[in-house]
């Protein structure tokens, strides 16, 4: 796992990235169940496919942003070939940077719209 001193190394995040730890926030997940919720979520405007989701999940899980669960729902109501991940305390802290980041600049934004309708 790499170990980053620096949250802002990690930053921008893509809209993709931003997304699956969004969902991540909210709970354990499988990989089919990220791809639905962050298409949902996203409302369409991020569907990743399986290959892209994986290729994604490897570079959190190698980032240290999520980590594969032990944890597994009752056999009944489980696939054993589904893998579960979840987000770690690393992957919440990037992911709050990235909305403040966002948010200044949305606030930059606002105020430079606000400058250009006086003029």
């Amino acid at each position: 796992m790499t170990q980053r001193s620096d949250l802002r190394d990690l930053l921008p995040l893509k809209a993709d990235t931003f997304h699956v730890l969004l969902v991540l926030l909210r709970g354990e997940r499988h990989g089919y169940a990220i791809m639905r919720e962050a298409a949902e979520r996203s409302e369409g405007r991020v569907e990743l496919q399986a290959g892209a989701l994986y290729r994604l999940l490897a570079r959190l899980l190698a980032d240290g942003l999520v980590v594969e669960s032990q944890r597994r729902p009752a056999a009944d109501a489980d696939d054993e070939r589904r893998r579960y991940y979840r987000i770690t305390s690393l992957g919440k802290r990037v992911i709050a940077a990235e909305a403040e980041r966002m948010a200044a600049l949305a606030d930059e934004a606002r105020r430079a719209l606000g400058q250009t309708a006086l003029a």
